[in-house]
């Protein structure tokens, strides 16, 4: 069922980025439809900029009407008209004859308004090479003035509805991302709150019938039962006690001490080596010099336990098992691989989370509860090394060494 629901939520993230991309892709084609019908509507407005400027260029066949002097000053207003659409205006050979509405590094003389200075001239000569390589260009035949070409850029709010789009989608990615790592922050405060609460209740409830057990195993050497069976009782009751210190200590700091890894990875392997089937053949190989850890011993055991214990499921009665200490970059690094089925790719990311199983029966908090131990308290950390559908799975857990 917590696979299902793994699955689920992958195919749900995808099927959102998918339609998040579908939207944005709208988004932005509508964009740059409304950019494109803007541009052309810049590039008629030039022409009718371009017409104005060559009538008033032959206005000397015109007469001196009063219908004359209207069209000039229609024209005129044309020309003024244009406020936000810088125009640069040559002849044939690229001379400049006029230009309008650019920033100019250098303020225009009100009493010699057509001289230009040579910061102007520089400035006003690297927009036209520019634009020159740009279709933002109209050809003017002038008559018996010989052709002229007009030159534009695109006005200031069409550049910026240019890249409107994509701020926009970048706010957006930005707030997504925001939202999202803030509700998985509180989702993940939630689960370690419900987790804690659970493994402490846990360790409570065991409490009371282990200490009641304890009594029972004085009364049963009191009555003369045989010593080797209360003997093994007592193991197993010393052991539920084990197992109700380590669920206390979950949320809590444990105490750590500097322990040589070796000894907790045999001591842990060796309890589970007469615990599980004899067609599985577990081997330890511990590393050949000490290896010093900060840790929590009987943490790390259940750490170690839990993955050995997952390994046998995993082969269904029969198989191998080898737990390998080594020494890495100023890291303990624990292998330990079995023969069993192997963990699907798909899977492998999702295993450590909270409630995922493969098995019929189980929780699923074993691997959960065994990365918050190794990374959150030990500062280490345990991942998949490889793993191969029908061949087998590594575990690596790494701790940082003692210095």
């Amino acid at each position: 069922m917590s696979r299902n629901i793994y699955d689920i939520r992958r195919w749900g993230i995808i099927l959102f980025l998918l339609l998040s991309m579908i939207v944005v892709g709208v988004f932005l084609v509508y964009s740059d439809s409304l950019v494109k019908d803007l541009s052309e509507q810049e590039r008629d407005r030039m022409q009718i900029w371009a017409d104005a400027t060559r009538e008033i260029v032959n206005a000397g066949s015109w007469d001196d009407s009063e219908s004359g002097g209207s069209n000039m000053d229609f024209l005129l207003s044309i020309i003024e008209g244009n406020r936000n659409i810088p125009v640069l205006l040559t002849d044939d050979n690229g001379n400049i004859i006029m230009h309008r509405n650019f920033s100019l590094p250098e303020k225009l003389d009100s009493t010699a308004p057509f001289f230009i200075s040579e910061a102007n001239q520089a400035f006003l000569q690297k927009k036209l090479d520019k634009l020159r390589h740009t279709p933002n260009v109209i050809d003017i035949d002038m008559g018996n003035s010989g052709p002229q070409h007009l030159y534009y850029e695109d006005s200031k709010l069409l550049r910026s509805l240019s890249f409107y789009p994509y701020v926009q989608v970048l706010v957006l990615l930005a707030f997504v991302l925001i939202v999202y790592y803030a509700v998985s922050s509180t989702k993940r405060a939630e689960q370690n709150k419900v987790w804690v609460g659970l493994s402490k209740e846990t360790a409570h409830q065991l409490g009371t019938p282990i200490s009641s057990l304890m009594a029972w195993m004085e009364i049963l050497r009191e009555s003369g039962v045989e010593p080797d069976m209360v003997a093994e009782m007592d193991k197993d009751v010393k052991r539920l006690s084990t197992i109700a210190s380590r669920f206390s200590k979950i949320g809590s700091k444990p105490s750590m001490e500097t322990e040589d890894v070796n000894d907790v990875v045999v001591r842990s392997a060796s309890y589970m080596s007469t615990r599980i089937s004899r067609r599985i053949k577990l081997t330890i190989t511990p590393n050949s010099e000490p290896l010093p850890v900060n840790l929590s011993a009987p943490l790390t055991e259940w750490v170690m336990e839990n993955l050995i214990k997952n390994a046998v499921d995993a082969m269904e009665g029969s198989g191998a098992i080898s737990v390998t200490v080594s020494k890495g970059k100023e890291r303990a690094v624990i292998d330990v691989t079995d023969t069993g089925k192997g963990i699907p790719r798909k899977n492998q990311k999702t295993i450590f989370n909270p409630g995922f199983t493969t098995k019929s029966r189980g929780w699923g908090l074993g691997l959960t509860l065994a990365k918050r131990i190794i990374e959150e308290y030990h500062g280490g950390a345990i991942f998949v090394k490889k793993s191969e559908v029908g061949v087998g799975t590594t575990f690596t857990i790494e701790f940082p060494l003692a210095t």
